[in-house]
């Protein structure tokens, strides 16, 4: 598992380790990045003190693996990989060849006595796990922890699974006692959603498998300098460039002369080409400083010629867009069409942006 400084690695591996002593028998935590009272301390506060729960502070591989052939634990956690060391190596610990030699060595001794081992690995700057490619493909499970520091939820995103999908995921809050589950992360994200401003909009998404409902804002604003200014948070930049230029050439809106900034709120990240319509519209509402409905959510890939194309799990999305108490979707024609879609509030099927924009303005 890997993830920025300070994102909560140890935090959920605490938890996990407290919890599977509870439920498995004994599991041992070798921290090689704090001390024992350090993570005491933790656990306090998490409140994940147990009798089957053994912590250690070690780095050295020799004497990691005699703590294991003692208790015989049922799961370790190696927290981190980079600070674990070969005396037999001569390179420094944290360096390409002590990195797969330990986590070969220790994969070799969870498959042969069958022990579940966690190894946390320290990322790159732009996010993915350091050290040599060929510790991802030696492991059998890939995770990555991420979030924003500045807000309190975190996704634990799977890439790599050989016993099951990777298209789960799971979304928590950091609170005072550690990670609490989300159960309707959609909730949470809408709370603070302004209802009469132009600029935003619903989005039906995906993480994983999951559907969220996220806002996204644009603010569109004349600009004195020459070049305009084109700022992204939470959503892809060169999707918000191509979306920005279908706007230009199919509807007419000059954008030349005016900076654009997109956010998706609550510090989720929204990568999927399904929220291109959901971006059009927040920056033409900007643009135009008129209102979209509020009950509305949407969902749709934009492409080059203005026309609004299909998406998966359409009725994953729906399901969720009328949870949470909208009373009209807009989602592609094509879905609409191909779909025997049943749900209590209003569906809208769009082919193109020049159909779209009359159905979300309120009046």
């Amino acid at each position: 598992m890997g993830g920025d400084p300070g994102i909560g690695k140890s935090t959920l591996l605490l938890q996990a380790s407290h919890s599977l002593s509870k439920t498995m028998g004994t599991v041992l935590y070798i921290s090689g990045e704090e001390s024992v009272p350090q993570t005491r301390l933790r656990a306090q506060r998490l409140g994940t003190l147990g009798e089957q729960l053994y912590v250690v502070c070690e780095t050295n591989l020799e004497t990691v693996l005699k703590y294991i052939e003692q208790l015989q634990p049922k799961a370790v956690v190696i927290d981190s990989i980079q600070t674990v060391y070969r005396n037999d190596l001569p390179s420094a610990p944290g360096s390409v060849s002590q990195v797969r030699e330990c986590a070969a060595e220790l994969m070799l001794l969870a498959k042969g006595k069958g022990i579940c081992i966690f190894l946390v690995g320290h990322v790159t700057k732009d996010g993915s796990i350091a050290g040599p490619r060929v510790l991802e493909h030696m492991v059998d499970t890939v995770l990555y922890f991420e979030g924003d520091q500045h807000h309190f939820y975190r996704v634990l995103r799977a890439v790599k699974n050989r016993f099951g999908s990777t298209n789960e995921i799971g979304i928590f809050e950091m609170q005072e006692k550690g990670l609490i589950e989300v159960e309707n992360p959609s909730q949470i994200f809408l709370a603070e959603r302004p209802l009469s401003v132009p600029g935003s909009v619903v989005v039906s998404c995906l993480e994983g498998t999951r559907p969220l409902l996220v806002e996204l804002q644009a603010l569109v604003s004349p600009t004195s300098f020459p070049v305009p200014q084109r700022r992204s948070m939470g959503v892809d930049y060169n999707r918000v460039v191509l979306i920005l230029a279908v706007l230009e050439k199919r509807l007419g809106l000059h954008l030349q002369n005016q900076d654009v900034f997109v956010n998706a709120v609550g510090g989720v990240k929204v990568i999927e080409p399904a929220a291109d319509l959901g971006i059009a519209l927040a920056i033409f509402s900007s643009y135009h400083d008129r209102v979209l409905d509020p009950r509305v959510a949407v969902t749709g890939e934009v492409g080059l010629a203005g026309e609004i194309r299909a998406v998966n799990q359409i009725e994953g999305r729906l399901g969720e867009v009328a949870n949470m108490g909208f009373e009209r979707f807009l989602l592609p024609m094509s879905n609409l069409r191909q779909k025997n879609l049943v749900s209590e509030i209003k569906m809208i099927g769009v082919s193109s942006l020049q159909q779209v924009f009359s159905e979300v303005l309120e009046k």
